[in-house]
């Protein structure tokens, strides 16, 4: 368990259902103690507890800690559900619990009563907004943590070797690189005049300062496929 900032903590467990190479084998949550100009909330982000007993007992020490009367649980695409029931299981007794993410993230929980949809560009709560990208549009949507002027990322851009890049899903032929420079990055642009200095990533390290000029390099270069 890490704490990055003030409020700001992150933490990585093996990857459940993706066992690659050297990159990929791990993938990081959050959780941010938010205040939002209507409500105040801990964010847990696309929370994964790790398999090991005592990992997972020093993330849930830290956790435990940080909670009061409101928990979001906040899914940036719906593959990264993963222990989202079960934090709901555990601090719904103590604390208001809610999970937001894409429609399609409600496909992944045995319960769904405390499922939101979530609307891009809305407020969510700790004062979060939730943003669509892609053309088509993809069910991820970074999300933007004005608290902690931070930016996240579930898979579209990722950091590896220093710099953050926006990650292909397949390998990066010519019409692959033709699609992310003309239709891609640009759905990514208007997230640089929000206002961050942070970039969070699940894949790879977090961008604690520099985030929006990173993010600005990272969408005029080629598009960076790794698949482990």
């Amino acid at each position: 368990m890490q704490k990055l900032t003030d409020g700001l903590w992150r933490w990585t467990a093996r990857h459940p259902e993706w066992h690659p190479g050297d990159f990929g084998a791990e993938v990081a949550s959050f959780a941010a103690q938010a205040y939002g100009a209507e409500e105040d909330a801990l964010l847990l982000i696309d929370p994964l507890l790790p398999e090991d007993g005592a990992e997972a007992g020093s993330v849930l020490e830290t956790l435990d800690g940080a909670v009061d009367r409101r928990v979001a649980i906040l899914i940036s695409v719906p593959y990264h559900v993963r222990s989202s029931e079960e934090l709901w299981q555990r601090y719904r007794k103590d604390a208001e619990v809610t999970i937001h993410g894409h429609p399609a993230a409600a496909k992944r929980l045995k319960d769904r009563s405390a499922f939101e949809e979530i609307e891009p560009g809305t407020s969510l709560p700790g004062g979060v907004t939730a943003y669509s990208i892609g053309k088509p549009k993809r069910h991820e949507m970074p999300l933007h943590l004005p608290s902690h002027g931070a930016l996240v990322f579930g898979d579209a851009v990722a950091e590896y070797d220093g710099a953050l890049r926006v990650w292909a899903s397949n390998k990066v032929d010519a019409k692959a690189e033709r699609f992310y420079r003309e239709r891609f990055n640009p759905t990514l642009e208007p997230l640089l005049d929000l206002g961050f200095d942070r970039v969070l990533v699940t894949h790879g390290q977090p961008v604690m300062e520099g985030g929006r000029r990173a993010l600005r390099d990272a969408l005029d270069a080629k598009p960076w496929y790794r698949p482990g």
